[in-house]
């Protein structure tokens, strides 16, 4: 696989994101080869946040493109512990109150010495060929092209349904 530097250099990629395992909240692996050809909006999401509102743009948006999208929404409780729930609890949480039908893993970290594989990927330009970052806040949200490159990241304030996202979609 190949990446894309902001230089427009071509690099040898050193991982590919959809080799990378992760489970969904019932335990269930989730194969990401499986959405090769969608784009990918990754969202560290918490039950017990100022912005869990987004849960319900999250969903509008992917009911909008799911032809071509797929949200996955990562659990993380590492912002203010406000995301305390078991794995079952917060996919209870998110399709008794939002209606969610997007995919949902189990609990991840962000960032610390234990951050999730996928996540390392997200915030490492060594792995993700595009740029570094931090995660900041629950709700930060990364997307990932139909060919597995790194688009761009958007910070928690940054609307689900915004210009800035779904000019990518289309």
């Amino acid at each position: 696989m190949l990446d894309f530097l902001s230089s427009n250099k071509i690099i040898p990629s050193k991982e590919s994101l959809y080799e990378i395992k992760i489970n969904a909240s019932n335990g269930t692996p989730i194969n990401l080869e499986n959405y090769r050809g969608k784009n990918i909006l990754f969202v560290n999401v918490a039950s017990k946040c100022g912005f869990t509102p987004q849960y319900k743009e999250l969903e509008e948006l992917y009911q909008n493109h799911k032809e071509s999208l797929v949200i996955i929404a990562l659990p993380c409780n590492q912002f203010g512990n406000q995301e305390p729930g078991s794995n079952e609890e917060i996919s209870s949480f998110c399709e008794l109150n939002y209606g969610v039908t997007f995919p949902i893993t189990e609990k991840v970290e962000v960032k610390g010495k234990d951050t999730h594989a996928i996540y390392k990927w997200l915030t490492e330009v060594s792995r993700n060929g595009n740029t570094s970052s931090k995660v900041r806040w629950n709700f930060q949200k990364y997307l990932i092209n139909k060919e597995g490159y790194f688009v761009d990241f958007f910070y928690s304030t940054t609307s689900p349904t915004s210009k800035k996202i779904v000019k990518h979609l289309n």
